[in-house]
């Protein structure tokens, strides 16, 4: 069975949280978005995933008009990028120290908060997508310096972060860090080691691309005989399996699957009640792991 619960940020949240990426979806139904979160926090979401580059600040809008502080969601941002619009990739990278803290000033003023209560600095030292070039590459004691300071000055509440490297995490440790957001799956667990640091420190694994397959050249856990099989017996969806998966996989594990549909949300919720039986978790577990080094673009 999985645990209902794990610790982020010196509190336990339900394993099965929401990520906000997908509210862009509904840029022109306001009122379905924010009927969505609210369907999210009925169904025990208590961890939400935000940034203010997702759908260039719409997210973080429908994120405070349909939270109530009665709720008690953990709401999660994060900094290292910003909007782009107009852009070939819908954001620009802001690695620079005053870009982490404009970034947050970014965030506490579209979230209508006067403090973030986890902030996640997004790296770009490992996993698919954007590499960091002139000015944009910032050592990350100068980072966590910033961050350090933000959460000294109370604008932050605990740092998280995402992209990074083994060596990344060890020199980061001292900071006090909350949580991990890596590209990492069924067919792509390139950083188990990392993963396994993370559980020995009691620091959340908040796995991103929790299905692989984002976009070309990345390997799919619903491409994958074994994930359907498994799926037909349990009659439930490949999907279901390869989140499932995750959850099974080590405790300290946080899943944000994002949606734009009720339907779909419901289908997410529910990964918490699958179990598997020790042949099936086998059959998935020996499933070929494929990087996830794809650069974007």
């Amino acid at each position: 069975m999985t645990t209902a619960t794990a610790s982020f940020a010196d509190r336990a949240v339900h394993r099965i949280g929401y990520g906000a990426l997908q509210l862009e979806r509904l840029h022109d139904r306001r009122g379905e978005a924010v009927a969505l979160l609210r369907r999210a926090v009925e169904l025990g979401v208590d961890h939400v995933d935000t940034a203010e580059f997702y759908g260039f600040g719409f997210a973080n809008d429908v994120i405070r008009e349909a939270l109530r502080p009665e709720d008690d969601v953990l709401v999660v941002t994060k900094v290292g990028a910003d909007p782009n619009p107009g852009g070939r990739v819908p954001l620009r990278l802001a690695q620079r120290p005053e870009q982490l803290r404009a970034s947050v000033e970014d965030n506490l003023r579209s979230l209508g908060v006067d403090r973030l209560a986890a902030v996640n600095l997004r790296r770009l030292d490992t996993g698919p997508g954007l590499r960091p070039e002139g000015d944009q590459v910032v050592d990350l004691d100068d980072q966590l310096a910033t961050m350090i300071a933000l959460r000294d000055e109370g604008k932050i509440g605990a740092i998280g972060l995402s992209s990074v490297t083994l060596d990344g995490l060890r020199r980061a440790l001292p900071a006090g860090i909350v949580c991990v957001q890596n590209a990492y799956s069924l067919v792509s667990r390139d950083d188990e080691e990392l993963l396994r640091l993370c559980a020995a420190e009691g620091i959340a694994w908040v796995p991103f691309f929790p299905l692989g397959g984002a976009f070309p050249g990345l390997p799919k856990a619903s491409d994958e005989p074994a994930v359907h099989a498994v799926a037909r017996s349990l009659d439930v969806t490949p999907s279901q399996v390869g989140l499932a998966w995750l959850l099974h996989h080590a405790p300290n594990v946080l899943l944000i699957p994002g949606t734009a549909d009720p339907a779909h949300l419901e289908a997410n919720m529910a990964v918490s009640e699958i179990t598997f039986d020790a042949p099936a978790l086998a059959t998935l577990d020996a499933i070929e792991s494929r990087s996830n080094e794809v650069p974007l673009g």
